[in-house]
């Protein structure tokens, strides 16, 4: 199997990059057309305007309607091929850059994607996903491509909900796990090959600086400033493991949230806090020594991530519906199965129930 990595053709980070977005963009097109929701635009709108006024390029924007669906990229699709646009900019959260990577792809124009918030490592991925107007999931539309560019500001994300940031974390915490598992098993990753030894690196490097700088992180963005751990935070959330799970690939974590998702109870979390705990899991599945399952739970208990089913919102533990949630994480085509290890109901049900016990302790 040969060995791949992708990732964005350009990363920018900074506080205060989006005064001057239009500098990054102009060597990718001349006409953009740049969507954000209501608050979004509201929020940045002037300062994006501003900066391609100062550049002497022209920008079209337009209102994101909320969902990332069939009928709003076929809408957006016919506005850049009315206006000529030549380039997409998407800024604000994941249904608003997934809908621009969406009509980027099928406009063939380059796609730039600005996030405001770090809450998933979605935006550096060659993967969107489509769900109906109503807003129940669809389908996944893969891309031949990574986005041409993203740009981070670190003063906007800075400026949300701490919960999003940490959130981010929790999603960012299964990335050495899982590639960790899926460079033993040898099983092929999204990127459509063996894991390279970059991948893994940048995976390792993604949960150092978890444990390093994110409780400082934290606690500045409470206190509404970005410091050199919010950037460097913000860094691990999106690229370090954006990179870090699409090219060393996906394990148990992302299996078990997807499994988590049958309990009602936890509908309310955010990806990464479900992930979290799919990580705590997925440590007792391969029997991980107790210092290294202590210290992800000291790091959750640090940052506010859950380590147990009562922090997720379940108030009694019901056997039954656990093992739905069980046979969820181990239904065919899950990333559990890149375990290095035959895997099964009977035991993810066994070790969510421990992981839940050792994550009250």
């Amino acid at each position: 199997m040969d060995k791949i990595i992708i990732s964005p053709s350009k990363y920018v980070q900074g506080e205060n990059v989006l005064g001057s977005i239009a500098s990054y963009v102009k060597a990718l097109g001349a006409n953009p057309l740049a969507i954000a929701d209501e608050f979004v635009t509201g929020l940045v709108g002037d300062t994006v305007k501003e900066s391609f006024s100062k550049e002497d390029m022209p920008l079209a924007m337009d209102v994101f309607n909320g969902e990332c669906s069939r009928v709003e990229i076929d809408r957006l699709t016919d506005i850049c091929a009315t206006q000529k646009n030549d380039v997409i900019i998407g800024i604000g959260g994941g249904k608003t850059l997934d809908t621009a990577k969406s009509v980027a792809f099928y406009t063939k124009i380059p796609v730039v994607v600005v996030p405001t918030i770090a809450s998933t490592d979605a935006p550096t991925s060659a993967l969107a996903v489509i769900y109906t107007p109503e807003g129940e999931f669809a389908e996944y539309l893969l891309f031949p491509k990574n986005p041409d560019m993203v740009v981070m500001d670190t003063k906007v994300i800075a400026g949300a909900p701490v919960r999003l940031l940490v959130a981010g974390m929790g999603d960012a915490l299964s990335t050495y796990f899982e590639a960790r598992a899926n460079m033993t098993s040898g099983k092929a990753t999204m990127a459509g090959g063996a894991p390279t030894r970059s991948a893994q690196a940048l995976a390792k490097l993604c949960y150092e600086t978890l444990l390093e700088d994110g409780l400082k992180a934290k606690v500045a963005v409470e206190n509404g400033v970005s410091t050199t751990a919010v950037e460097n935070i913000i860094e691990a959330n999106t690229y370090l493991s954006g990179i870090g799970f699409e090219s060393s690939g996906l394990a148990a974590a992302h299996a078990i949230h997807n499994g988590l998702t049958k309990l009602e109870e936890c509908h309310h979390l955010y990806h990464g806090e479900k992930v979290a705990f799919g990580t705590l899991v997925q440590l007792v599945l391969e029997n991980a020594p107790m210092e290294e399952i202590n210290t992800v739970i000291n790091f959750c208990r640090e940052v506010g991530l859950p380590t147990n089913l009562f922090e997720m919102g379940v108030k009694e533990i019901n056997k039954d519906k656990l093992f739905e949630v069980a046979e969820g994480a181990t239904a065919e085509g899950e990333t559990i199965h890149n375990m290095p290890f035959p895997v099964t109901a009977d035991s993810v049900f066994a070790a969510v129930l421990t992981a839940h016990q050792l994550g009250q302790k």
